[in-house]
């Protein structure tokens, strides 16, 4: 990556006790990405950018949301992304046809992002794993069930310790109003 760029991505949160208790599974099946990433749904995945253009896309990520309003989400269950994937996950059984409207939205801005596979809304709870250790987390989270309203979607920066932390947070149906870099907790030094 270049020193000018950084990797971000867009995701709506899972709330506690549901994120921590998924991320702890997640850490427990032997996933060492576990406690490096927040739980949570995608909206774009990890995308390097320009550190210029993130004002710009936040701006954008403001208008998305200021045009979205907060819906139901549920969560129902595992199912898994084998052999395609080495990934198991806690399927959305509520809220897709918002997720995917909310993605697409966000992915036609500055910041473009073309999927590797159809978009698919999902919450990974392991992830390039030992077989033995997949199959435990689909069988163990089979009957896991939540739901809340998803009131906004966030911003996250990964950094150099591949750990994913939230630059900010973009509620649904908020005044759009302009980015500045130090709100998107941009580095010090970078040229914007």
């Amino acid at each position: 990556m270049a020193a000018d760029s950084t990797t971000i991505g867009v995701s709506i949160a899972v709330p506690e006790p549901y994120g921590r208790l998924l991320q702890e599974r997640r850490a427990g099946f032997g996933d060492p990405a576990a406690y490096a990433i927040p739980t949570h749904i995608t909206l774009l995945p990890p995308t390097e950018v320009a550190i210029p253009e993130l004002p710009r896309f936040g701006l954008h990520l403001s208008r998305v949301a200021a045009g979205s309003r907060s819906f139901r989400m549920r969560l129902d269950g595992t199912d898994s992304f084998r052999p395609l994937s080495p990934v198991v996950y806690v399927r959305v059984a509520e809220g897709t046809v918002e997720c995917a409207g909310l993605q697409e939205a966000v992915r036609s801005g500055p910041v473009e992002r073309e999927l590797q596979f159809p978009y698919h809304p999902h919450v990974t709870v392991a992830h390039g794993i030992a077989d033995a250790a997949m199959d435990r987390a689909q069988a163990e989270l089979a009957a896991f069930t939540a739901s809340w309203t998803a009131g906004g979607f966030a911003l996250y920066e990964q950094g150099a310790d591949d750990v994913w932390r939230k630059l900010r947070d973009y509620p649904f149906g908020a005044e759009e109003r302009p980015v500045l870099p130090q709100q998107l907790g941009i580095r010090a030094g970078s040229s914007l």
